[in-house]
């Protein structure tokens, strides 16, 4: 089995979560959120921003792909604490924005 193969078995084989923020729609934002999963050493599997035209693009929805990990909770109460971000739900992969993107990047 190749090393690409490999990665693809242990990927599926890892239970994956959706972290969905509602955040201020500013530069910055994402370099603050990404520097905080960063300094706790997770690994963002993917990232999507699309802003809220609902607040008048005052406001972004930002879904983050992530591996569970014992820490997720931890992770979640510290997001929830930065300035930006005005609100923090955990989503199943299934049925997610990933989930129905997943094509897109299946190539070789």
């Amino acid at each position: 089995m190749s090393a690409q193969a490999d990665t693809t078995v242990q990927n599926k084989a890892t239970p994956q979560s959706v972290l969905r923020l509602t955040v201020n729609n500013h530069p910055g934002v994402l370099s603050h959120v990404c520097g905080l999963f960063a300094r706790r050493s997770f690994n963002l599997e993917g990232v999507m921003i699309r802003p809220l035209h609902s607040t008048g693009g005052q406001h972004s929805r930002m879904w983050l792909l992530l591996n569970e990990y014992d820490k997720l909770e931890q992770v979640m109460r510290q997001t929830e604490k930065l300035r930006d971000v005005l609100s923090v739900e955990q989503h199943p992969l299934e049925g997610s924005v990933f989930e129905k993107t997943d094509g897109f990047f299946a190539g070789s």
